[in-house]
Order: structure tokens, then sequence, then C-alpha cells
């Protein structure tokens, strides 16, 4: 059976970085100041028609999925649709027996049942779905190199598997599964023309899809960010999605579309993103460093979690001295932004100081939980970074450990040629406390973004779909 492409419809989500609230955020009590990025996740959704004289006999069953991300080798999924009995919603398998995708396959599941609740139908057509990644997302490989020279442009083939591939931190499961879930639903029902109209819903379908997805209910901000953009980030409660259930159970497709729309007079949805587009002050600008290394994040949080459990009081003050003391920077950023006197808002001493106040506190948490928040070897770079002329402070952002670094600097070119002159001669002198290894530092090309989900014109995805 052949197809051929008709309606297309495109999305985009940008990354993150959590400049402070690391596992502050996980609990109610404490924010997170996340800026968006401008690297950014890209879904194109192609509805495929059957070109075959028989195409009205072809049953629903027959409807398929089709996932490509064309960056990577073989990296292509193909899903059937099933109609769960019961109002269980509607479920995508796998053909094959692959490599699966937890993030790709469960968006398509919870996407496809609000939408097929919300249109009373559950008669998709086969659809061509092709998934495209910002360059920054991944270390750089041998083959990565060479295809930017040889063809640059927004996109480069990575000339690997997507499993060997090495991400660099910067939240792309969040960033895909809100895109992903974001295109299908401009697809096929939401109006594109205001996608305000329809933000805060795809914020609560990406959420409820994201944790599925990772087998728990994490506190959010990456896909917060990813829909809305650069804010400050107080979480949800954990009980909004803790009764939702899996796909296939009874009566699943009513509980999805009551989170979605946030009917449940019982769970409200009670996430805060305040500072909407929040910016960096004139003169200064974030960067990010990519240490080839790489964090198991769940881990991590584990580990924390277990530790602030068994020694309450004690976390508890570090908890309120890193709150107030991220709160510090965050007026300390919102004031230079709102200072009309350029010369003096490009005195950036007081978020130094309080950046170094926050790494501090960071070491302190990773001497007492035994976890690698800034491991030695972070701490040697970020020591080392900082007393470069035009840096202001850097930190391992979000949960900490070996991914990416970020930086921020006085915006100018002399500083980016200084960073890169130094990690061109870096190589670690420290013994790691927790055995990590940094590899070659490279300065990513992201830089600090504002906006979150978007709607895309298809022009920028010549010679990939």
């Amino acid at each position: 059976m052949s197809y051929r492409s008709s309606h297309i419809s495109a999305a985009s989500a940008p990354g993150k970085v959590l400049l402070t609230g690391g596992y502050l955020v996980l609990d109610r009590h404490y924010t997170g100041t996340v800026f968006a990025l401008d690297a950014r996740i890209h879904v194109i959704v192609q509805q495929m028609r059957r070109t075959s004289r028989d195409a009205e006999e072809q049953t629903e069953a027959e409807n398929i999925i089709v996932v490509r991300s064309p960056q990577f080798v073989d990296a292509v999924w193909e899903y059937t649709v099933q109609r769960c009995d019961n109002k269980g919603g509607v479920k995508v398998v796998q053909k094959g027996d692959g490599r699966r995708n937890p993030f790709v396959e469960t968006s398509l599941s919870y996407a496809l049942t609000y939408i097929g609740y919300i249109a009373n139908s559950k008669d998709f057509g086969s659809l061509s779905i092709t998934i495209l990644a910002d360059s920054d997302y991944y270390s750089e490989t041998a083959f990565s190199k060479i295809s930017g020279l040889q063809s640059p442009g927004r996109f480069v083939n990575f000339g690997v598997p997507l499993h060997e591939a090495h991400k660099t931190g910067l939240g792309s499961s969040a960033a895909l599964v809100t895109a992903l879930v974001s295109a299908l639903g401009f697809h096929r029902t939401l109006p594109t023309e205001e996608i305000g109209q329809s933000r805060d819903k795809l914020h609560n379908l990406a959420q409820a899809a994201h944790c599925a997805a990772q087998g728990k209910v994490g506190s959010g901000f990456d896909v917060a960010a990813a829909v809305y953009g650069s804010c400050l980030y107080r979480r949800f409660s954990p009980s909004i999605l803790e009764s939702l259930g899996d796909v296939g159970d009874p009566g699943f497709e009513e509980r999805l579309f009551a989170i979605v729309e946030d009917v449940d007079p019982k769970h409200p949805w009670d996430t805060e993103c305040l500072d909407f587009g929040m910016k960096l002050p004139h003169g200064m600008q974030m960067v990010l460093c990519d240490v080839e290394c790489g964090s198991q994040t769940p881990s991590m949080v584990r580990k924390v979690l277990e530790w602030r459990k068994q020694n309450q009081q004690e976390a508890d003050q570090l908890w309120r001295d890193l709150q107030t003391n991220n709160e510090r920077i965050c007026l300390e950023l919102k004031q230079l932004v709102q200072t009309p006197d350029r010369e003096a808002a490009s005195n950036f001493d007081d978020v130094r100081t309080l950046v170094q106040r926050s790494r501090a506190l960071i070491r302190a948490m990773t001497q007492k939980t035994g976890v690698p928040i800034e491991p030695k070897v972070q701490t040697e770079l970020l020591d080392a970074i900082s007393d470069l002329d035009g840096v202001i402070g850097g930190v391992v952002p979000g949960a900490g450990g070996y991914d990416a670094i970020a930086v921020l600097i006085h915006d100018q070119a002399d500083v980016i040629h200084r960073l890169n002159d130094f990690f061109d001669g870096w190589e670690s002198k420290v013994e790691d406390d927790f055995g990590g290894k940094i590899g070659n530092v490279r300065l990513l090309g992201v830089r600090h973004g504002s906006a979150g989900l978007q709607i895309e014109t298809l022009d920028i995805y010549s010679g990939w779909i």
C-alpha cells in the first residue's frame, strides 16, 4: 500500500535551564527560576492518504503512525492504533521488536485519547511524524562535525543511533513531549490562529504525558518552560495526576479530559508560572558548556529526597537558605532589567556574589547527601571559568551532576572568544569525588530565549520532510 502526504502541521518547543531551585522545585513550598533556551525540538505531523483504488475498503484497524527522527541512524518507529473498550482511550502499539521510545509512545497515546474524546471520533487516519532537534541537544559526533560543514543549516545529521547519542541536558524529553502533543492537537482539533487559547490545555496534557512516560510525577518545570517560556515556577500538586491511571483503564479518557480541561473540582491545577517571557538584563547573556558526560537525574533525585526525609530539620534549613538566596537572584535580575540607566545596569557584581553563595549551598548539599550535584570536576571547571574576565558566574543547573553547565557572562564577543580559547586547552587536574570524568569541554551555540511553544512554518524543514 502506498501513501501520499496531505495536510501538514508543525510545532516546536524550547529547552530549558533551571538556573536556581534545583531540588527545591520538587516541593510546592519553593520556587525555581527557569529560562527557556533558543534551542528547540520540532515536530511535523503529516496526514497520509492511501493512493490505492480500494482505499475506501480499508478498515480503521489498518491506520498506522510512522515516527521518524532522521538525524539519527534507523530512528523509525511504526505504531498501530488501538481503540480501548470501556472508555479506556486510544493506545498505540509499536510494531516489531525494535527499541521502544516511551516518550513518543506515551505522547501519542495521550494526545490521541484527548483528541478523540473532544472530537467524538477515534478515526485519525494514517500519520507520518517527523522529529527534528536543534544540534545543541546532543554532543557533537565525528559525523555531525562533517555534516554541519557540508550542509550548514539548523539541523545536522548525527550519524549514530539515537541510543548512542549523548544528551547535553537541555530538556529534550519535555520539549519533545510538548511539541508532539501540541502538533497533533493543532493538526486535528485545536485552533492555530491564537495559540494562547490552547496553551493551558496543552500544558496540562504535556505534563500528564511526560509524567507517565518517565514513570513518576515530576516537578514539571521543564514542561512549563517548554509551553510558557522563561518563568518563575512553582510546581503543581502531585495529586492532580495520581488518580489518572493508565491508557486502557476503564474511564481513562474521561479522567484525562477532566485533567486537561481543568474541570475536576477535586484536583484543580495549581501550577504557578509567573513572569512569563522573563528576560536577562541588557548586557548579560547565558551560555552553556557541554562537558561530554552525563547524569542519571531520577536516581539522584531519589537519593536527595531520601536524605531530606531522614534529616528533616537540617534539610529544611538548607532548603530555606537556598530559597532565600534564589529569590534574591531573581529579584536582582528583574531590577536590572527594569533599570533605565544602562551603565548602572551593567554592574553585575551583586549577581556574581549571589551565584557564588548559591554554589556554596549546593556544595553543602552535595557533601551532606552524597549525591554529585556539584562534583569536584565541575567545581574545578566553574571556579576556573569564573576567574575569566567578563564571566559573571556559572552553575550546574537543575538537578546538577555532569550535564552542561550554565554560565552568565557579559554579552560581548571577546568573552565568547576568551571562553573558547580557555576550553581548547582545558584538562581537569582533580580526582572527582564521585568518579566522574569530564571529556572535551565545548561552548554550545544555544543562548537564552524567552518564548515557549510555537507554531512553525514549513520552510525551515526543507530537505528533512
